[in-house]
């Protein structure tokens, strides 16, 4: 006989299998991207800087004029040394410039008269690895094996945005089914990874999957009463003008909240989970409503907790948008909070405030309903 979280993991399985033909049937015109010419870029290394000059604009700016000699380290002319411009208010580094000894990443140009080299930007790769190790360290000397399955949730996740959500979506698929699916996948995989697998993290997931479905109708109706269309951001502008002309925007932000609603529901349904759990082995005598009430006690301090916590990390996220409020003085207050990329930032914001009070309620009364049955043994080792 199979055991509940079981047949709850079999039946989302089922979910999945059922859900992912439709996501991956082929549209009738389906999209492609436009031609762009193929460019060569390399590696290198600034050997010296051969002009730096300093000119003061009549507004207060700084044009910066100066011309690096570069060794390209990578491609099929490595070793090559060339001589490379870089003039303007908006220099490289922030407006620095460079200094001999820096890495860059150089990209070359070509046409049948000649060809040119610019440096598209510094050459990062080698210090963000560096970070990642560093985290990676941090998770399991401190986690030990559940920081190294969290990691491995934390990958599965990568893996699903990279490999399924991104082509799924270029390909011309609705971006919210594509995103819901990939939100059950995600959490079906890193939920299990990162908690193991036992009864409270199985009542976790299905109240990460309940709370899921209510933001999602939230958020479409959120959108939809908002007037948003998905061009709140530079990077909507560029997709609409660029390669995919007829993504669809609107359903490309709704997927984005989506995702974002499922990041930040693990945290409260696990906890909340436990606590109903830990709480019911203190006190093995309280019922149902007992538990629930006490369960909900902390699920309050939870919520407000999280609430800021959400907001503060989509503002960090968003931090330029408030300098709107100061910058452009020429427009009214309620002009600029009426403009599509500030109502995108608060909607996805009260979404997912929304979702976590949502998700206190329901994991509560899930916990409190299995673990105060009689017959429900205590077998499960406080953590």
């Amino acid at each position: 006989m199979f055991k509940k979280p079981t047949i709850i993991l079999l039946n989302l399985v089922l979910v999945v299998g059922l859900l992912l033909p439709f996501a991956l049937k082929a549209q009738e015109e389906p999209l492609e991207a436009g031609h762009i010419p193929a460019e060569e870029f390399y590696r290198a290394e600034v050997l010296e800087v051969l002009r730096n000059e300093e000119e003061q604009l009549p507004d207060g700016a700084i044009y910066r004029s100066q011309t690096y000699r570069v060794k390209l380290l990578s491609g099929p002319e490595s070793g090559k040394e060339v001589e490379i411009p870089d003039n303007g208010v908006m220099t490289l580094n922030g407006g620095e410039g460079l200094s001999k000894g820096e890495k860059v990443i150089v990209y070359k140009v070509s046409s049948e008269v000649l060809s040119e080299y610019y440096i598209a930007d510094t050459y990062r790769l080698p210090s963000l690895i560096l970070i990642v190790i560093f985290f990676f360290l941090v998770a399991v000397a401190f986690a030990r094996w559940k920081g190294l399955t969290s990691i491995l949730g934390l990958g599965v996740t990568v893996l699903v945005i990279a490999k399924f959500v991104v082509p799924q979506i270029i390909a011309g698929k609705n971006p919210v089914l594509i995103s819901l699916i990939a939100a059950l996948i995600i959490a079906l995989v890193s939920i299990y990874l990162s908690h193991g697998f036992n009864k409270r993290t199985s009542i976790a997931l299905v109240s990460t999957l309940i709370t899921l479905g209510l933001a999602s109708i939230l958020s479409f109706a959120f959108v939809s009463f908002g007037k948003l269309f998905g061009l709140g951001s530079e990077q909507a502008f560029y997709l609409q003008l660029g390669d995919f002309p007829r993504l669809n925007l609107q359903g490309l932000l709704l997927g984005g909240i989506i995702l974002g609603v499922l990041g930040v529901l693990d945290d409260i349904t696990t906890s909340q989970s436990a606590a109903v759990e830990e709480i019911r082995r203190a006190g093995s005598q309280l019922t149902l409503k007992q538990l629930y009430q006490r369960g909900t006690s902390v699920g309050r301090e939870h919520i407000a907790s999280l609430v800021n916590t959400l907001f503060l990390a989509y503002a960090g996220a968003s931090l330029p948008m408030f300098l709107f409020f100061q910058a452009d003085r020429g427009q009214p207050l309620w002009v600029i909070l009426n403009a599509e990329f500030i109502a995108e930032e608060i909607i996805r914001t009260l979404v997912g405030s929304t979702a976590l009070i949502l998700a206190v309620p329901i994991t509560t009364f899930l916990a409190s309903y299995f673990f105060s049955r009689k017959n429900n043994p205590q077998t499960y080792e406080p953590r």
